[in-house]
């Protein structure tokens, strides 16, 4: 009989395979989930200094007023400024400077809802600000506040990640529409403590 080679692996070897997989899924699954949640956090505050950057270039280029507002339906085909920062923003050219977007004013860029898990802390529940002809902010317009912090987080709310970090961003902005992206806890946490809310905001 002519003989055959077997190829192939054993039940102890694959066993050992499986094993080695599990430690592996374990050690990575939970980085990639941590990594998801941060890259995910960090986009929403960039998102908003993008906005920032384009009201304010903008501004200063058309000589009008640009203005951003909380909309609670951003991608409609006429959005308002009716709406809360976690259903989304608009950007637009504000031609009368109310802070209120009329049918006919121009919307430069919107921003659909936050993704799922993403909150917002707001000081003072402000949902606007606004760039005059001169590229810098207005300030308060009509006894309304201008945006000043927003805290963005998920469920872990303000702790230590990767690198030392929060887990959560601040996103800051001067009066004159300057805006930055605060990654420290500290800081974090006085602001939170100042504006009287938790993120994630209790239940």
């Amino acid at each position: 009989m002519n003989r055959q080679t077997q190829t192939g692996v054993t039940l102890y070897e694959l066993l050992i395979a499986l094993v080695i997989v599990g430690i592996v899924l374990s050690l990575g699954v939970p980085n990639m989930v941590e990594f998801r949640q941060n890259s995910r956090i960090t986009a929403t505050a960039n998102d908003l200094i993008s906005a920032f950057q384009l009201a304010r270039t903008e501004s200063a280029r058309a000589k009008d007023n640009i203005t951003i507002c909380a909309s609670s339906a951003p991608m409609s085909a006429t959005p308002s400024c009716n709406g809360t920062w976690d259903q989304g923003y608009i950007v637009f050219v504000d031609t009368d400077g109310d802070i209120v977007r009329d049918g006919t004013e121009e919307v430069l860029r919107r921003h659909e809802a936050a993704q799922e898990g993403v909150e917002f802390a707001v000081a003072n529940d402000a949902t606007f600000f606004s760039f005059g002809p001169t590229g810098q902010g207005r300030g308060n317009v009509g006894g309304n506040t201008a945006l000043s912090q927003v805290v963005v987080c998920d469920q872990r709310g303000n702790v230590t990640a990767a690198g030392g970090n929060s887990a959560s961003r601040m996103f800051v902005t001067a009066p004159l529409g300057r805006a930055n992206v605060v990654k420290e806890n500290a800081t974090i946490g006085t602001a939170l403590t100042t504006m009287g809310k938790t993120c994630p905001a209790e239940t």
